[in-house]
């Protein structure tokens, strides 16, 4: 259960889909003055070393993040400078996950609250976020975490959860997870990644959100070559509830171009639909 590292896929193009989804989240709520909470259930180490012997070992930032160009990606600047940032050349050493790209946005009135188990992972991710004083970092499952802060105190929130499902139940658990979120705080946005490793296992979730009773759902997916079982993931997505305003008409311009900057073959897709309306 705590063996996956995500050093071993950093800045690859499922992160870009998931951190791309993130900062919209996340600049929506900053543009009111009010209080939110963050609360990311699988926070992983926080940043990421691209020239590591783990990020090295697939190499999968050089087909993903490294071919995105701040200048012919305008409409990324604000996720694209946050990569930017943490990297004092045109050269990309590092890459923010997702709690130092939340950090970006958290407020002295907000709260952060990160979860991983992996005991390494949470060792450095306390260091990746030690001079941010909103933050609590805690060694915990991450789901029941969740659930604890729900409804937040500030009323306005915003859920991240992106385990690495390397245990079959997690599609399950994850679905469980949310629809218990729901009906405790059904105002929250809620974004859920998911790899498309076995496309049946993500039909059946689409069709447990669909049935749920939950409103508002929007589906994003990026696919860098057709569905193939066997071949590990070729693709990911973001199940979004109560989406930000704009969201989607954005990701139906973005999605894409991505796929036609990102896709590896002949048959590189994009979805980007309601899977239940408001």
């Amino acid at each position: 259960m705590l063996s996956y590292r995500h050093s071993f896929h950093a800045g690859n193009f499922a992160d870009i889909l998931k951190h791309i989804v993130l900062v919209e989240a996340l600049e929506y709520l900053t543009k009111k003055n009010k209080p939110f909470d963050y609360i990311d259930s699988h926070a992983g180490a926080g940043l990421f070393n691209l020239e590591s012997a783990h990020s090295n070992k697939l190499a999968e930032h050089i087909s993903g993040i490294s071919k995105l160009k701040s200048k012919e990606w305008p409409e990324l600047s604000q996720y694209l400078d946050i990569v930017n940032n943490l990297n004092h050349s045109s050269v990309l050493r590092a890459y923010p996950g997702s709690p130092l790209i939340a950090m970006h946005f958290i407020r002295p009135k907000d709260n952060a609250w990160l979860y991983e188990l992996h005991p390494v992972d949470f060792d450095l991710l306390r260091k990746n976020t030690r001079s941010h004083k909103r933050v609590k970092v805690m060694c915990q499952d991450g789901l029941k975490g969740a659930l604890s802060h729900l409804p937040p105190l500030s009323r306005r929130a915003l859920v991240l959860i992106d385990p690495s499902y390397e245990i079959k139940t997690d599609y399950r658990t994850v679905f469980d997870t949310i629809q218990t979120a729901y009906k405790k705080f059904s105002t929250g946005i809620y974004l859920l990644w998911y790899p498309v490793v076995d496309r049946r296992k993500v039909i059946e979730l689409e069709r447990r959100f669909i049935s749920s009773g939950i409103r508002d759902i929007q589906r994003y997916e990026l696919g860098l070559s057709p569905d193939r079982s066997g071949h590990g993931m070729n693709s990911s997505g973001m199940i979004v509830i109560n989406p930000p305003w704009g969201l989607f008409e954005k990701m139906s311009q973005l999605l894409p171009k991505l796929v036609a900057t990102l896709g590896l073959e002949e048959g590189a897709f994009s979805k980007c639909d309601a899977l239940v309306g408001e």
